[in-house]
């Protein structure tokens, strides 16, 4: 009997239980859906999110269905934790259906409406932003997170201030992909507004989210114009919708290169009119484009780079080539954004971004069949280089020219606004026959030339560095020959004068000839210039000023026999690097009737090892 009466007190009690807590959650679910307890709810919420939410108008909740779905006005969602403090949104009214969670999926939300958004999208340089879901030290990827079948943001003003991309973007976007009666219609999302202080206007169309699934990939196109910049193209989401998973490619075309920056944020150099495709994929912090095949003028570039970005540091690996790269192609002169006329120079002005230099670490491997530096064309370059705290490191350049070789190891340190430079080059064997002359059958000058140049400069171009340039420059001549008619004309006799009136092709040989200069601020100073020849001594002196390129250089030959009629005075070398003008100096000349030619051969093996001053 008294195991009897336990047995139905415990009943008892656990029916009263019972339907306490059946009128305890019929109450709150009345209370809920008449928007009671809203607290609550938007409580959950935000702790789902990681961020707080705050409604300050009406709030309606019908959660006890098969279809859960809330309704709120005045809705602020603030910034997440790892973010400044501040707001991501502000929502005159959100509607969201839910979807209760199930053995294969998590809770989520199936339809999304926001009307009167206005989005403040923040991202640092490191890569954080306030639109992740989860906190980026932290990464965790998806799989089957639930798919919004139904998307409406109309008319949303958007504030984008991306550190990393280096955009800013202010205008309107609109999103739509409707649940409805019918064939499934696909996603649209349109912008315009201004992007980095110009016009831009971009749609993306995808796959109806209707039929969306996570066993089958998801297909999306996409355009953005800026200015007479555009880009567009066609890509995948292998894996819907893991954001951090894509495969796409692209085309883009405009006025300049540079103008991808008001695209895509990469600050690239100045170029004339330029085509470019590529493949892009991402995984996760790992980002390729692949193919890449760019044209502009008469230049051509292809060829693939990486980027890493996990820990907010990124890498580049750039593995480029090309079969002809023309440097005339490059900078704000290509792209008609110098507004002063073109100066007779011979040394690229082509500038590199500082930011550039700034992008963080990289490594570059490239290859040209050749590359024109103005008139000079250069086969089979070749370069390693790597990039490390603002600090270029290019050992080493190869390329063959004239029949020669270059070897160049080159320093660029960015840190500061005019980059620090410094170049060690060595030219073997450049055969001066092979330079464009003329007549390229009777060449003035022939032989193999050895160059070594030394210097340490400042600037964004090869002009600039060498504008103010400090060091040594050194040209060798071992055994050549010269143009008979010239080396006597440089003696300014009658014997000269003839040769070259009857246009004579005879060569003369040249024992030896060395060219050394002391770079000074730009400047090229002479310290030693003999050239040694059969017949006549030739030497020199003046100075080369490199930011102006104008020459300023005396030229003496003093014949080593007899010789009639000579009038003893300096040749003049002036006018510029790319188009120099010889004449005689006048003021400082004397005639001679007979000259008995004193000059004597030079120590060539002491000129070349630079104990012959």
């Amino acid at each position: 009997m008294k195991a009897s009466r336990i047995i139905r007190r415990t009943l008892a009690w656990t029916a009263a239980v019972l339907a306490a807590l059946i009128v305890l959650t019929t109450g709150l679910a009345v209370a809920l859906n008449a928007g009671y307890g809203s607290f609550l709810v938007v409580r959950g919420f935000a702790l789902r999110m990681g961020r707080e939410i705050q409604v300050n108008g009406a709030f309606q909740a019908q959660l006890f269905s098969r279809s859960p779905e809330v309704i709120a006005q005045q809705v602020i969602i603030g910034n997440p934790p790892w973010m400044p403090a501040g707001r991501t949104a502000e929502i005159a009214k959100l509607t969201m259906v839910l979807k209760l969670p199930g053995f294969d999926h998590p809770a989520g939300v199936v339809r999304l409406d926001m009307e009167g958004a206005t989005l403040h999208l923040l991202r640092e340089a490191d890569g954080r932003a306030n639109w992740q879901m989860t906190d980026p030290a932290h990464r965790r990827i998806h799989k089957n997170s639930p798919i919004i079948r139904s998307l409406s943001v109309p008319n949303a003003h958007v504030e984008l201030a991306d550190a990393r991309r280096h955009l800013q973007f202010v205008g309107t976007v609109s999103a739509s992909g409707p649940q409805g009666p019918g064939a499934p219609q696909p996603v649209r999302l349109v912008g315009t507004g201004e992007l980095n202080g110009r016009p831009d206007r971009f749609e993306v169309t995808a796959d109806p989210l209707t039929t969306a699934s996570h066993r089958a990939p998801y297909h999306f196109t996409f355009s953005e114009h800026s200015g007479e910049s555009h880009i567009e193209g066609t890509g995948v989401l292998p894996q819907p919708f893991i954001f951090q998973i894509v495969d796409a490619d692209f085309e883009a075309a405009g006025p300049d290169l540079k103008d991808l920056y008001f695209l895509a944020g990469i600050r690239l150099i100045d170029t004339g009119s330029y085509h470019l495709t590529g493949k892009f994929s991402r995984r996760d912090t790992h980002t390729e484009f692949n193919d890449l095949a760019i044209t502009s003028g008469q230049s051509d570039m292809r060829g693939n780079i990486a980027v890493e970005s996990a820990n907010g540091h990124r890498k580049f690996d750039l593995d480029l080539r090309s079969r002809n790269l023309k440097l005339a192609d490059l900078g704000p002169r290509a792209a008609g954004r110098a507004t002063e006329p073109k100066p007779p120079w011979l040394l690229s002005d082509a500038r590199i971004s500082l930011n550039v230099l700034r992008i963080g670490a990289a490594t570059v491997k490239f290859h040209a069949d050749q590359v024109q530096i103005g008139r000079l064309a250069l086969h089979n370059v070749s370069a390693r280089s790597s990039l490390d705290g603002a600090v270029l490191t290019v050992a080493p350049l190869t390329a063959d020219v004239l029949g020669g070789r270059a070897n160049a190891h080159l320093t660029l340190d960015g840190v500061k606004d005019t980059p620090a430079a410094a170049l060690d080059l060595r030219i073997t064997d450049l055969q001066l026959g092979q330079l464009p002359y003329k007549n390229a059958e009777h060449p003035p000058l022939e032989g193999p030339l050895r160059v070594r140049i030394v210097i340490n400069g400042a600037g964004q171009s090869v002009h600039q560095i060498a504008a103010s340039a400090n060091g040594t420059v050194t040209a060798q001549i071992r055994s050549g020959a010269i143009r008979e008619s010239f080396a006597e004309l440089t003696g300014l006799d009658l014997r000269g004068l003839g040769l070259l009136l009857i246009k004579n092709k005879k060569e003369t040989p040249v024992r030896c000839a060395v060219a050394r200069f002391k770079a000074h601020d730009g400047t090229l100073i002479v310290q030693n210039l003999v050239a040694d020849t059969d017949p006549v001594l030739i030497t020199g002196e003046g100075q080369i000023h490199l930011d102006s390129e104008a020459l300023d250089l005396g030229i003496h030959g003093d014949p080593k026999s007899l010789r009639l009629f000579r009038l003893r005075a300096p040749l003049q070398v002036q006018g510029t690097l790319a188009h120099p003008s010889i004449h005689v100096q006048k003021n400082d000349s004397k005639m001679l009737v007979v000259d008995p030619g004193k000059a004597k051969d030079v120590d060539c093996a002491a000129l070349l090892d630079g104990t012959h001053s």
